[in-house]
């Protein structure tokens, strides 16, 4: 028999919530991203497992994409179980967001960033969770082909049809960040968020991106904020069986990515770490958040005790300049 899930009172008592640009919404410090772990070949009470002990130390916020699996659409319906089965009574608590822009179905209309592709998309996310609309629809990335005009048309109707209540875009450069806020802002709905990929090791959203989000009153969100892994303790002693980096076919960190200046790196941010009293993982999340703009950083885990971990961080998001003056050194290497 199973229990029936009571969210923990405590839930709102040490998380930490940050605005997003100059909107009305606050996301925790801490998201939780369901791009791996949470699909149809994963255990579904492990899953939900994650999801609970999200929510009960008050992270509010789940992040999905329409190809999140595998198999792709897969995340989105384990979430919809776990919504359904524990979460339902919470739903106006929630954070909910879901992206369309990378390959889903064959034909035409199966990816980028066409109107009939992305409203088509989001119409199918909704089904996979039982929703009625979601917090924050997002074009997954820019359409070389199709007119930034109709892919950002397309997330103001889905905003003006109540199918979601905020948009934001994903993996685009500064210019195209800016066009794109521009015209929505000329429809009448602000860009609320990017995300982009942002992590000690991977700095380009400096170059200009962090810019024009604070010029178009835009947040972001973080992730792979702990590079895929790297800026953890997991590679410190070799390359681990299960781990992404030794699965020959993985299109993300791959073993050549880990080099022994990087590891060099690695250990003495681990150090760095140690005398704040956090782990390597906590600094790395604590770094990325020290930017104003960066409402929140997008974790993913595959046990409930990682999420524990990683929101440990908001009892320390504080780095002195000399702790950051230390860290840019060792980066610099």
């Amino acid at each position: 028999m199973t229990t029936v899930y009571q969210a923990d009172e405590r839930r709102y008592d040490t998380m930490v919530y940050n605005r997003v640009g100059r909107s009305g919404l606050k996301l925790p410090a801490v998201s939780l991203g369901l791009w791996h772990n949470f699909g149809g070949v994963d255990t579904l009470s492990n899953a939900r497992d994650m999801l609970l002990t999200a929510f009960d130390l008050g992270i509010t916020h789940f992040d999905l994409a329409n190809n999140y699996g595998p198999p792709p659409g897969s995340a989105e319906e384990t979430f919809g179980k776990v919504l359904r089965t524990d979460l339902k009574p919470y739903r106006d608590e929630l954070v909910i967001s879901t992206k369309a822009g990378y390959y889903m179905w064959p034909g035409p209309y199966g990816e980028w960033g066409s109107r009939k592709y992305l409203i088509s998309s989001l119409d199918q996310s909704l089904k996979r969770m039982g929703l009625d609309y979601v917090d924050i629809f997002y074009h997954h990335r820019p359409d070389p082909d199709t007119p930034l005009e109709e892919s950002m048309m397309t997330l103001d109707q889905i905003v003006r049809s109540g199918k979601a209540l905020y948009v934001g875009i994903s993996n685009y450069g500064a210019e195209e960040t800016r066009r794109a806020a521009d015209i929505l802002k000329s429809l009448g709905t602000p860009l609320l968020i990017h995300q982009p990929s942002y992590s000690m090791f991977n700095r380009w959203v400096e170059d200009g991106l962090l810019d024009v989000l604070d010029e178009a009153g835009a947040g972001a969100i973080a992730y792979s904020p702990l590079a895929q892994g790297l800026l953890t303790d997991r590679y410190l002693q070799g390359i681990p069986e299960d781990s992404r980096a030794a699965k020959p076919t993985s299109p993300f960190l791959k073993r050549d990515d880990i080099t022994e200046d990087k590891l060099a790196k690695v250990r003495k941010l681990k150090e760095v770490a140690r005398e704040r009293g956090q782990t390597l993982a906590q600094l790395a999340l604590t770094w990325v958040l020290r930017r104003k703009t960066v409402a929140s950083v997008l974790i993913g885990a595959s046990k409930a005790g990682q999420i524990r971990d990683n929101a440990g961080i908001v009892t320390n998001l504080t780095l002195s300049d000399d702790e950051v003056s230390r860290i840019e050194a060792i980066l610099r290497g």
